[in-house]
């Protein structure tokens, strides 16, 4: 009994450990923890995060206050309309220009999964094409983001879509953003965002 409930605890020791290196970075009910960028709205609304154009129609970021080298973020993602959008890591903002990679959410055909250094180098690398089919537009998305030193692997769905080594991405030092694309008429819907630093 005695080695039954030293094995118990040991397991939920382990459990708990695990679970603490996960942090929910939206709680469904407020901004808290994230700060904006430009004129183009996020608010709440039934637990969701929701990015909209604002009048402007100009690029808007939403960015978590904390800084995050190695992690893995898991999130869902809905796009209406144009859906143009991203995931930033390592990166920073002033204004409404960025620095840093994004990991590209975009309609069918526009490389969602790829990666882009705004301001940059653009393009470092895009999903192959055959992959678009694993995105479900106008449905729930889950993405996966791994950044482990100069790596980046994306997953969409459950799919690997790119796998990406960089030095200058390995010498990044910021947070994670989301970012509605300049234009108008992009809403995109995001939620269960969990953050797992490794």
């Amino acid at each position: 009994m005695r080695k039954l409930l030293i094995a118990a605890f040991l397991l939920a020791s382990v459990n708990l450990a695990f679970a603490q290196k996960k942090v929910k970075l939206f709680n469904g009910k407020d901004l808290s923890g994230w700060t904006i960028y430009g004129t183009e709205k996020w608010y709440v609304e039934d637990g969701l995060l929701i990015s909209e154009s604002g009048p402007d129609k100009g690029y808007g970021y939403l960015g978590t206050d904390e800084h995050y080298d190695d992690f893995e973020v898991t999130l869902e993602f809905k796009q209406e309309a144009n859906g143009n959008s991203g995931v930033f890591i390592r990166s920073t903002v002033d204004g409404t220009k960025v620095s840093g990679w994004q990991v590209e959410v975009a309609p069918p055909g526009h490389d969602t999964g790829g990666i882009y250094e705004s301001y940059g180098r653009g393009w470092l690398v895009k999903p192959d094409p055959e992959k678009d089919k694993y995105l479900k537009f106008g449905e729930w998305n889950k993405m996966r983001i791994v950044v482990k030193g100069d790596n980046v692997t994306s997953y969409l769905n459950g799919h690997e879509m790119v796998n990406f080594s960089d030095a200058k991405i390995g010498e990044g030092k910021g947070g994670i953003c989301l970012q509605i694309h300049d234009g108008g008429g992009i809403k995109v819907y995001w939620r269960n965002i969990v953050l797992k630093k490794l």
